[in-house]
């Protein structure tokens, strides 16, 4: 049986991770808050629906990538919701970053509307999303992931099953809390190799072949020679993702001092008006600081 996926979200990852449903072959229906969203995929031959409820009637997988965990539970209960629409054996799966204790009452609060859910957060950015290469991190049932995976697949390359519901959630926090450790580690390696005047490009290059090698060297170590902070992944949106760690990490009474030192360098970016930016401009934070 093929499934229609159904979207909800067309933001900066959300629509080129449609689009790849779409040029895969799946059916697939959208909804946008704003309609202008939702066009180029409705030229490609998507079709619209004006609310939440619309979409969830007319899908069998309905993903959601919204900002934050209020806006995915406005998508699902609010007025015009998911709830009110969907059909017994929908299976909703949430691609945005959202919290983990949210993520296990969402589920639950679905499951009583025989609804099943996925929590599916993502990691690759805007680059990922467009090339169909995305690391994506699955909670829920493994009966449910095994229906959905070959959805997943055309939007991602490399897709895991990590557990229950919640679980997805949680291992994309423990991403942010090392891509976020090693944003600022790499700042700190340029600031120092500047200050003593040796080439900052020369002891990237020296690294990148050596035990300190990684993802955020090679990406964002060039961003931050060349001072090019495009967006990839915006800072506010880093922000809030570690700010759902710090809460998660209260609640549970957990010390992560790193983490708590990333949020506030991501604060102070943010503070500072330069929250658009990729969340690598915390070396102008960091900078400011030696300078």
């Amino acid at each position: 049986m093929t499934l229609i996926a159904g979207y909800a979200g067309l933001g900066i990852m959300g629509r080129p991770m449609a689009a790849n449903l779409k040029a895969a072959g799946i059916p697939l229906a959208v909804f946008a808050r704003k309609a202008a969203s939702a066009q180029s995929l409705v030229d490609s031959g998507a079709t619209y629906h004006a609310t939440a409820a619309s979409l969830a009637a007319n899908c069998d997988v309905l993903f959601i990538n919204v900002s934050d965990t209020p806006d995915v539970e406005a998508v699902l209960f609010g007025p015009g919701g998911v709830v009110e629409g969907a059909r017994p054996g929908l299976v909703v799966v949430d691609m945005g970053t959202t919290s983990p204790s949210a993520t296990r009452q969402f589920a639950e609060r679905l499951a009583q509307q025989k609804i099943d859910m996925l929590d599916a957060p993502v990691s690759g950015g805007e680059i990922g999303a467009i090339q169909g290469t995305l690391t994506i991190m699955v909670g829920g049932k493994p009966a449910v992931f095994e229906k959905v995976k070959p959805l997943f697949e055309a939007m991602g390359k490399t897709i895991t099953y990590v557990g229950d519901h919640g679980a997805g959630q949680v291992a994309k926090a423990c991403n942010q809390i090392v891509v976020g450790g090693t944003i600022v580690a790499v700042a700190e390696a340029l600031l120092f190799a500047e200050q003593q005047g040796v080439d900052g490009a020369k002891v990237r290059e020296a690294l990148l072949g050596g035990f300190a090698q990684s993802r955020i060297l090679d990406v964002h170590g060039q961003r931050m020679l060349d001072d090019n902070f495009k967006p990839g992944f915006k800072a506010k949106l880093h922000q809030k993702d570690m700010r759902i760690v710090l809460e998660e990490a209260l609640a549970s009474n957990l010390a992560l001092p790193g983490a708590a030192q990333v949020l506030q360098y991501l604060n102070a970016l943010v503070g500072s008006g330069e929250g658009e930016l990729d969340s690598a401009a915390m070396f102008h934070i960091l900078k400011k600081m030696s300078h």
